[in-house]
């Protein structure tokens, strides 16, 4: 597997970068969690809306369980958000009391809303998320940013897992090939094999991608394609190219790519040739995907996503970039197109 999964091919090879740095300081990333729904009022899990600050997602929410002395293994939230940077997010704890949780003082920790409700918090249970991110000592101006910012919600940014999925200098990758491809010994813990298999499946999609990409059929309709409705969510085989093609231009469908597993729906056609040769090229057969079934069932995740709701402005020497991303995309995508620094875009 010599492609580059971590540096992928850009959408916008044609458009200057703005060069600059990212997350300086912490003011300089901000996201709020866009939810599926509010809590009810009722039931026996408390939905706790906070915001941290220079904390991972799991330890912010240990830590208001412990606060309010519940079982930290009752916890639940819809989706971990970065650790560097401020951050507002909702989570439940089983058992918790709304009041005594607004009382909660924790380092890097602050308490913004508390209700009941039914159920636990689900992984996946948001609709998206909101960024404000600064990019500090740019190069290029506002017009540079909002141009590419434009082109990828007119046809898409691809849909490529960042870095951070790969681990400190790829090491996650780099463990995750030699258990998976080279038959090495196979990780003890649940947690860790579930991190190694996520990440290697999270490379063999950003080249699946991002050859879709090369060859100019990012946002094109082709044969067998196992696509997704934008509105529904739901699958279907594209088998009439001249219908589906002009549904893909107008955001009513987008092709998928594989999150590979042995549970995983395949396209079909020249589609399915190209994600098999991905897979072979990887080292492992169809057969083998068995070999991670537990830690990795496999399903589709859509080649593409658009960013609404673009904001742009110049802060003398910086830019201030807003823009709200549906759930499982990663911002650092979107800068990464804006930003192109040290890297090149041809």
């Amino acid at each position: 597997m010599d492609y580059p999964v971590e540096s992928p091919p850009f959408a916008t090879p044609t458009l200057s970068g703005v060069g600059g740095s990212l997350k300086a300081s912490l003011e300089d990333f901000r996201v709020d969690e866009v939810p599926a729904y509010s809590p009810s009022g009722t039931g026996t899990h408390l939905f706790v809306h906070f915001e941290k600050r220079d904390l991972d997602t799991k330890r912010a929410v240990e830590a208001i369980a412990r606060g309010l002395e519940c079982d930290p293994r009752s916890v639940g939230w819809a989706g971990l958000k970065d650790r560097r940077g401020i951050t507002t997010q909702w989570a439940s704890i089983e058992g918790g009391d709304p009041d005594k949780a607004l009382e909660l003082r924790l380092d890097g920790i602050r308490m913004l809303d508390a209700k009941l409700h039914e159920q636990k918090l689900r992984t996946g249970h948001l609709k998206g998320n909101r960024f404000q991110i600064r990019l500090r000592g740019v190069h290029g101006d506002a017009d540079g940013a909002r141009e590419i910012l434009s082109a990828l919600a007119e046809t898409g940014c691809p849909n490529y897992f960042g870095p951070q999925r790969f681990g400190w200098n790829g090491n996650n990758l780099t463990r995750a090939r030699r258990w998976i491809v080279d038959g090495g010994r196979a990780p003890r813990k649940r947690f860790e094999k579930k991190l190694l298999v996520s990440t290697f499946q999270a490379a063999l999609f950003n080249e699946v991608t991002g050859r879709r990409l090369e060859d100019g059929l990012l946002a094109e309709a082709v044969a067998g394609d196992l696509m997704k409705k934008e509105d529904s969510g739901g699958l279907f085989i594209a088998e009439d190219l001249e219908t589906e093609g002009p549904r893909v231009k107008a955001w009513e469908i987008s092709p998928t790519g594989p999150m590979f597993g042995a549970k995983m729906r395949w396209p079909e056609a020249e589609a399915q040739i190209r994600e098999a040769r991905v897979l072979e090229g990887s080292g492992l057969e169809r057969a083998d995907l068995a070999s991670f079934r537990k830690a990795g069932e496999g399903t589709r995740r859509a080649l593409r996503f658009r960013p609404t709701d673009l904001e742009v402005a110049a802060e003398g020497e910086n830019l201030l970039l807003a823009f709200t991303l549906r759930k499982g995309s990663y911002a650092t995508v979107i800068t990464r197109e804006i930003m192109k620094s040290g890297e090149s875009a041809a």
